[in-house]
């Protein structure tokens, strides 16, 4: 018997079924024939990947209510600006 290749779109397919998705190991290694040996090794592989992209991510998130804070602040002074000066006149 040969040993298939799979594609790294494959393999990824199949961590995410795994991962995300929360099917069982055994199940997917039944559907897709491959055996868990294989899959256990790909999530290791693929999953250090992921766990970079969930930092990125998280590093977005923080950066975003980072800006939204610092914009509100920056309006508000805008606007006490504005008040203070029509109050010089």
């Amino acid at each position: 018997m040969g040993t298939a290749i799979f594609s790294d779109d494959f393999k990824r397919d199949a961590v995410a079924q795994i991962t995300e998705r929360g099917y069982p190991v055994s199940e997917v290694s039944e559907r897709l024939g491959v055996s868990k040996h294989s899959l256990y090794a790909w999530k290791r592989k693929f999953a250090k990947t992921a766990s970079g992209e969930t930092e990125k991510d998280a590093e977005i998130r923080l950066l975003k209510r980072e800006l939204a804070r610092v914009s509100e602040e920056r309006d508000i002074l805008k606007k006490a600006t504005a008040y203070f000066a029509r109050d010089a006149k």
